[in-house]
């Protein structure tokens, strides 16, 4: 019993106090957030480049530099998470998302365009899953995997609701009135979701439990630790490249920009549908078994979508069951921590393990591109990006941890 006891408490189990306005809140301000602040960017480049003159590759190294601040914010924020909670973090971020978007609405030029992205990538780090995670992760304790999952499957969403209404503000605005438009949307949202909605007191962090890990130190350095960091970070690579590579495949194959921006927003729901199978997975495997595996099933769906020339419907289906995979990636991500080291520094390491995972998708778009364009073709680099998550998949079969 006290081996039992000791284990919830490393892993933050347990009954604990929860507000009863947070999770509704959170599965709210992430459809909008991802919705606003990353999915509307593949459907508003084409339009932004051909407005402005800007190069495809010019206006995807400024999304690419946003996620690459995120990846660089998300440790700190992490460990101000840990000791005060998400309230003041996710307000902060949603009102510097309003802000961002705004400036990249109205940027007269590719510097301030730029300079606009990387302020959003802040707001990325203080909005996106990992606050929420680490959030969820405290307040639910041992009922976190259903919280997590409830949490991405409205996150799944966000493409689904959000590029379709961008597409079809973008066929009756400028991207900039677009962009202008969805900045409203998101202060309006997130702002009041956050900063009522997360009031409760923040609980005391489990206590460290020598059973299940050492300090957050000795766990970051760790062979485990760096295994799977490097695993989620080639898949990572391979499925941000896939997301914001997917509209102009299915373009480059003939389907017009709104049928692309709908299997985009199809992806998402498919998103929405694999979480829901996430939970029964978690109780069938091992960590280090579940890793392997939906990477493998990511890196096939990737290849899938290289060798299929059309219709377009089945590529639709393909980029529904990337969907699929994806959404169980990112709960794979959010429970990676606590299912093999407890919860005692989870935002500290979550932070640390997303990071070089958010980098290597700040550097895919741009990364893409330029492959394509050298390569021949988006085909071709979907075809590289399968390769990827096979090299990430033996990676992560050392990647096991403690149980």
């Amino acid at each position: 019993m006290a081996d039992l006891d000791a284990r919830a408490a490393a892993t933050g189990t347990g009954d604990r106090p929860r507000p009863r306005a947070a999770l509704p809140a959170l599965c709210a301000t992430q459809i909008t957030s991802w919705g606003i602040v990353y999915y509307a960017f593949p459907v508003l480049n084409a339009r932004i480049t051909a407005d402005t003159g800007w190069s495809t590759t010019a206006t995807t190294a400024a999304f690419s530099a946003a996620l690459l601040v995120s990846a660089l914010t998300g440790v700190p924020v992490g460990r101000i998470l840990d000791r005060r909670g998400p309230r003041a973090v996710m307000t902060t971020g949603s009102l510097i998302g309003v802000v961002a978007v705004l400036a990249i609405a109205y940027a007269p030029n590719l510097p301030t365009f730029a300079a606009a992205w990387m302020l959003a990538g802040v707001a990325m780090a203080a909005i996106f899953y990992q606050p929420a995670f680490a959030a969820l992760t405290r307040w639910w304790g041992e009922q976190r995997i259903r919280a997590l999952t409830i949490v991405t499957l409205a996150g799944g969403l966000a493409s689904t609701a959000f590029a379709p209404l961008t597409a079809t503000l973008a066929d009756h605005l400028s991207w900039r009135a677009t962009y202008a438009v969805l900045a409203v949307l998101l202060a309006l949202i997130t702002i009041p979701a956050h900063a009522i909605a997360l009031r409760a007191p923040w609980p005391p962090a489990p206590p460290q439990s020598a059973h299940l890990s050492g300090d957050s130190g000795s766990v970051a350095r760790s062979r485990p630790f760096l295994l799977l960091a490097a695993a989620l970070t080639l898949n990572g690579f391979a499925m941000y490249a896939v997301v914001i590579a997917l509209v102009p495949l299915l373009t480059e194959r003939g389907a017009s920009p709104t049928t692309a921006a709908w299997a985009l927003g199809l992806g998402g729901a498919g998103q929405t549908l694999g979480r829901t199978l996430y939970t029964s997975l978690a109780r069938r495997t091992a960590a280090a078994t579940r890793t392997v595996t939906l990477i493998a099933l990511g890196g096939a769906t990737t290849a899938l979508l290289a060798a299929v020339p059309g219709p377009a419907p089945l590529l639709v289906l393909l980029a529904i069951a990337a969907g699929m995979v994806r959404g169980n990636l990112t709960l794979l991500q959010a429970t990676a921590v606590t299912d093999r080291w407890g919860a005692t520094h989870y935002g500290r390491l979550s932070g640390l393990l997303a990071a070089p995972v958010t980098i290597a998708g700040a550097l895919s778009p741009f990364a893409g591109a330029a492959l394509a364009q050298e390569l021949g073709g988006y085909p071709i680099l979907f075809a590289l990006l399968s390769v990827t998550s096979l090299i990430a998949c033996v990676l992560a079969l050392g990647s096991g941890g403690k149980p």
